[in-house]
């Protein structure tokens, strides 16, 4: 029985599925930042306001995503998935009928536990699906959602901000139609649990295996070189963080565009980043993790320390060209992650989305502190410097499997 069934190969429907229900997922994520203009004006919210609404949502999608990765590595959850978009959808309707700012904090609360669950589980699903192309599998994955992510402003522009915030509540159709989808990937997947038991019993043969040397590095030099990876994570994300909650209102303050043009130049970026994500996990299978990581950190260095000093054709283009490149390094330190530790995909997936996403979340309420004391321009001028932090990645060590026969 099992035997036909059985899945040799990369099984691109199950990733394809995932790439849309990723979509899905994170584009009612992304709802939220591309109406901070809307919620600011008519709340009369501060920076600091709404840096903690991205603190809020962005710890209720983290803290638990490495709790909920390692009670999935013990016992899986096949239909964990739609449960994360039912709490996904409850944040959105409530967000939609939102009056105050309290009301706010808790509609996205419930928004972010709803990718909380998400994350660990998909990841995993990524990973088995993945006929060992992991880097393949994670960079079809991250791209639905870094599209998903993309298409927010564009909602907020179309259909939220002439009409008012009451539209947030059309969301719910997103979420609906991301739970029919995800029933049907948990159907394979509850077919297919029998596969985690063999990459784990493939896991525990290598790492017996003294011909792959791979797997003797010595346990210091795994934990330093996941200490490298939360550098350069830190990095990315609390760059992203300035980007993602505060892009927007940069473009209006510099350069006096409207806030409908300002989400436009949001998406392009936005969909940059979505453009990215492809090229890191393939070349990163070819080339090796390390390089990728390196290049798509510390290469953003010289377009981020530009963009400060730009005019706003060349900061739209600086961004885009800051998307591609920064965009194509999370699939690679994730797999990276995944093979410094073999057997443990929901526990680093859940750790390092609850990482990004949680540092993302509490640099965004620190730069919007910075940001009502010393401007929003001076907040983009300070962080230009963080992408100098991928020159740590140099002293990453090899993962590659190296026989010695």
């Amino acid at each position: 029985m099992k035997n036909s069934s059985h899945q040799t190969g990369t099984v691109f429907t199950i990733l394809s599925l995932l790439a849309v229900s990723h979509m899905f997922n994170d584009t009612l994520q992304s709802v939220i930042p591309a109406i901070y203009p809307l919620l600011k004006n008519s709340l009369a919210l501060t920076f600091t306001q709404v840096g903690l609404i991205t603190l809020v949502y962005q710890m209720s999608s983290s803290l638990f995503q490495p709790v909920i990765g390692i009670i999935t590595d013990k016992h899986p959850q096949p239909y964990s998935l739609p449960i994360g978009m039912t709490f996904s959808m409850i944040g959105v309707i409530s967000l939609a009928v939102a009056t105050s700012f309290t009301h706010v904090l808790l509609a996205v609360f419930f928004t972010g536990l709803g990718s909380s669950i998400f994350h660990p589980e998909a990841s995993r699903l990524a990973y088995l699906a993945s006929g060992g192309k992991h880097g393949l599998a994670q960079s079809i994955f991250q791209v639905g959602g870094n599209f998903g992510s993309s298409i927010g402003p564009l909602i907020a522009l179309w259909i939220i901000t002439p009409y008012g915030q009451k539209n947030v509540g059309w969301l719910a159709i997103i979420a609906i139609a991301g739970i029919g989808i995800m029933l049907i990937i948990c159907k394979w997947y509850k077919k297919n649990l029998y596969l985690l038991k063999a990459k784990k019993e493939q896991a525990k043969n290598d790492k017996d295996d003294k011909s792959i040397e791979n797997k003797s590095l010595p346990r210091s030099k795994v934990i330093f070189a996941i200490g490298i990876l939360l550098v350069l994570i830190f990095s990315k994300y609390v760059y992203m963080a300035s980007l993602n909650s505060y892009y927007t209102f940069y473009l209006i303050n510099k350069f006096g565009i409207s806030i409908d043009e300002a989400q436009l130049y949001l998406f392009a970026f936005l969909f940059a980043i979505a453009a990215g994500t492809v090229i890191g996990g393939p070349v990163g299978d070819r080339i090796g993790r390390k390089y990728v990581i390196w290049f798509s950190i510390l290469g953003t260095a010289p377009f981020a320390l530009i963009m400060p000093y730009a005019n706003l054709t060349w900061t739209c283009i600086l961004s885009i060209i800051i998307g591609l490149i920064l965009s194509s390094a999370f699939s690679a330190i994730l797999i990276y992650a995944q093979e410094l530790v073999p057997g443990k995909v929901g526990l680093i997936g859940g750790l390092f989305f609850g990482l990004a996403f949680g540092i993302a979340g509490i640099a965004s309420a620190i730069l919007g502190k910075i940001a009502d004391r010393t401007g929003i321009q001076y907040v983009y001028y300070l962080c230009s410097f963080l992408p100098l932090l991928g020159l740590a990645a140099s002293f990453l060590p090899n993962t590659k499997k190296i026989s010695k026969n």
